[in-house]
């Protein structure tokens, strides 16, 4: 009885070793993820491509159109005709102030005479290739024997007188702000002078023999020397007597209108 018992106790005691040494493992119940619900698809359209930088610049480039001549009436009659040379002149008179107070743009359409009241309006004519076109007096010139008008820039090029320079033109004065013929502020120019010391001497000459005249010496935006002589009272026919009895080796007389 003793001997079945302590075999009894024995197995119950390798039983509870063999639990301890071996323990189980505990189950977790762990739930599943959740389902990732679909995206809702867009209604907006997609966006379209910009276009190159390219093009961008192609369309933004700005357009450069004719320079504008000015207007006059439909019915408007030439007052006056006049044939001679034309020449065009730029740099370096561009954006330096003109005899009417305005600054010159070579680029519009304005042309200078020596005797026309400023602000005239007149049509030059091409007389080798017909082109014509209407240009307003803004400046004095050309002060050079022969010619007639200096033309801008513009005007040259649209009366095919740029490339060659020089063209046979007629001018016809077609509106002017006052009277032609009556009126005026007149002066004599003498030049151009290579050197100030020339121009001077030609002054003090002219000082000495006409003592009621105003005598100025000055330089042009072109390097040379100029002498303009006002007569008493701005009067035409004094000034067209002293540009009659002025000779100059060194430069050409001109009758010129200030106004």
């Amino acid at each position: 009885m003793r001997d079945s018992a302590y075999v009894c106790c024995a197995l119950l005691g390798l039983s509870l070793l063999s639990s301890c040494g071996h323990p189980k493992q505990a189950q977790v119940s762990v739930p599943a993820p959740p389902e990732v619900a679909p995206e809702p698809q867009s209604t907006t359209p997609p966006a379209e491509p910009l276009p190159s930088t390219e093009s961008t610049e192609i369309k933004s480039r700005p357009t450069h159109s004719e320079p504008s001549e000015p207007v006059i009436a439909a019915n408007a009659r030439p007052l006056q005709t006049e044939i001679g040379r034309a020449s065009w002149y730029g740099p370096p008179y561009n954006k330096r102030r003109g005899s009417n107070g305005e600054i010159y743009n070579m680029h519009a359409m304005t042309a200078a005479h020596r005797t026309l009241p400023l602000g005239s309006i007149v049509r030059v004519t091409n007389l080798s290739t017909g082109q014509h076109a209407l240009v307003r007096i803004t400046d004095r010139g050309p002060f050079i024997p022969g010619r007639i008008v200096d033309l801008s820039l513009a005007a040259a090029k649209k009366l095919d007188v740029y490339l060659p320079g020089i063209a046979e033109v007629k001018l016809e004065v077609m509106e002017t702000p006052v009277p032609l013929n009556s009126g005026g502020k007149w002066a004599v120019q003498i030049g151009g002078f290579p050197h100030e010391k020339t121009a001077n001497k030609m002054a003090d000459h002219l000082r000495r023999r006409y003592g009621t005249a105003k005598v100025l010496s000055f330089p042009s935006p072109a390097g040379d020397w100029w002498v303009r002589v006002r007569v008493l009272d701005d009067d035409r026919e004094r000034a067209q007597k002293l540009a009659a009895e002025t000779h100059s080796p060194d430069g050409a007389v001109f009758l010129v209108r200030l106004d």
